[in-house]
């Protein structure tokens, strides 16, 4: 019977996807960062403190392996798009100007600096609070905050709400 960091983290897959797809937009990559980032969540098993959300320990595994990645990328030069991942949460379930709308926030969503698009991913979908995300991008609370406004505020322009 699994125990229950097994169970969570198990939980947490979905999550963990969603996440690396926002930060690599291909799935095949997606579904290798999650796996690199469960075999060193289940490694690491030790370090992690039950009193805290395993998300936000296993988001900042999954966002050092991305580093890791993108740093080997830069060597090898490859690049991926966004369009080879159909399968994003809720694109295919929008009809007409609703599915427009989304596929215009998909598109404005891209062109954010990756460092608006993983705040914005971690404090909107995963949910994570501004703590939260601070920690797992090892950056200072006020500047998930400005980020995630920057980010707010680009996307509505973008879309033509602002």
């Amino acid at each position: 019977m699994p125990d229950s960091f097994h169970v969570a983290l198990t939980e947490k897959l979905p999550n963990l996807r969603r996440f690396a797809l926002s930060l690599c937009k291909a799935s095949h990559l997606a579904d290798d960062l999650v796996q690199i980032t469960v075999e060193r969540a289940l490694v690491a098993r030790n370090s992690y403190d039950p009193a805290s959300r395993i998300e936000a320990w296993l988001f900042r595994i999954l966002k050092n392996a991305w580093i890791d990645i993108t740093r080997k990328q830069r060597v090898r030069g490859q690049e991926f798009d966004i369009h080879d991942a159909p399968d994003l949460a809720g694109q295919e379930n929008h009809k007409g100007d609703d599915r427009l709308m989304v596929a215009n926030v998909v598109d404005a969503v891209e062109t954010l600096p990756l460092e608006q698009r993983e705040v914005l991913i971690l404090i909107c979908f995963e949910e994570l609070s501004y703590a939260e995300a601070a920690e797992i991008l090892d950056i200072p609370k006020g500047t998930v905050m400005s980020r995630l406004s920057r980010a707010r505020t680009a996307i509505a322009v973008k879309v033509g709400i602002k």
